[in-house]
């Protein structure tokens, strides 16, 4: 076969591929704007036979799907925020900064990667109920602002910075701090951008801990609230998926934003590490 049949078969695999995983998403649109009842229908229609905006206009007035929106908005900012400073400062100090045992504290560090996050959610609960959070969105943003990986995707970036940049800056009688706030934080903007995303789809998208923490509806997040909607709602298909449509537009729209900066930090990051 030649070289440009074989890539005329690649891209036509890819198209197919990508066309497949599309495809749930576009239905997820369409049926949204489906009367009630209209989704269920045997075999599906692709298109609304009419369309209407009426399940949107249930989840913004009779639902307030717009507090839980704003509840995962703020928790996912705030919480993005917060772990990207955090976990900058520990990966460059990890990467850069000498202290005795440095080493051997990253790999006790790493070694947390391996345990599953499940497990650590009833003693984390006990301590968040402790220091009188619960039911908080700061007890839902706690275990988000650090992260093992996030330290760990940085400090391996990190190690790319010439140490003659840095000890000339020392020699200068610069700080730490002021080395990492004018030097290093500038030069981690590939691979924050893409700590960023990884931070907020899993902030945004979490479930789970919430779902622990928060007790009043008026504070959930919304994925907790689309699943107490579904119970309420088994049927209403069509109300399903304009849930679901509220939930990721704001996540594809930070992901196109942050498209190739992100794609940067990942390939310059797995070169570098």
């Amino acid at each position: 076969m030649s070289r440009r049949a074989a890539s005329v078969w690649l891209h036509l695999g890819l198209g197919v591929l990508a066309a497949l995983t599309i495809l749930p998403m576009l239905w997820m649109v369409s049926a949204s704007f489906m009367r009630p009842g209209e989704a269920n229908s045997l075999p599906p229609p692709l298109l609304p036979a009419k369309a209407t905006t009426e399940h949107y206009v249930t989840l913004f007035t009779r639902l307030d799907l717009l507090r839980n929106l704003s509840n995962s908005l703020l928790i996912a900012v705030v919480t993005t925020v917060v772990s990207l400073f955090l976990n900058a400062m520990a990966g460059y100090s990890f990467a850069k900064l000498r202290f005795g045992g440095r080493d051997r504290l990253f790999g006790l560090l790493l070694i947390g990667l391996v345990v599953p996050s499940q497990v650590g959610m009833l003693p984390l609960f006990l301590m968040v109920q402790k220091i009188g959070l619960v039911n908080t969105p700061w007890g839902v943003m706690i275990p988000g602002l650090t992260s093992i990986f996030g330290i760990f995707m940085i400090r391996q970036y990190a190690l790319g910075i010439p140490d003659e940049l840095l000890d000339a800056a020392r020699v200068d009688g610069a700080s730490e701090f002021h080395i990492f706030r004018t030097i290093v934080f500038p030069l981690l903007q590939p691979i924050l951008v893409t700590w960023t995303v990884f931070s907020f789809l899993s902030q945004w998208n979490d479930f789970m801990w919430p779902l622990i923490v928060l007790s009043d509806q008026a504070r959930f997040t919304l994925p907790v609230a689309l699943a107490s909607l579904s119970g309420e709602h088994v049927q209403d298909t069509e109300l399903m998926m304009a849930g679901s449509v509220i939930t990721v537009i704001p996540v594809l729209i930070l992901f196109l934003a942050l498209q190739r900066s992100y794609i940067r930090g990942v390939m310059m990051g797995s070169v570098k590490g």
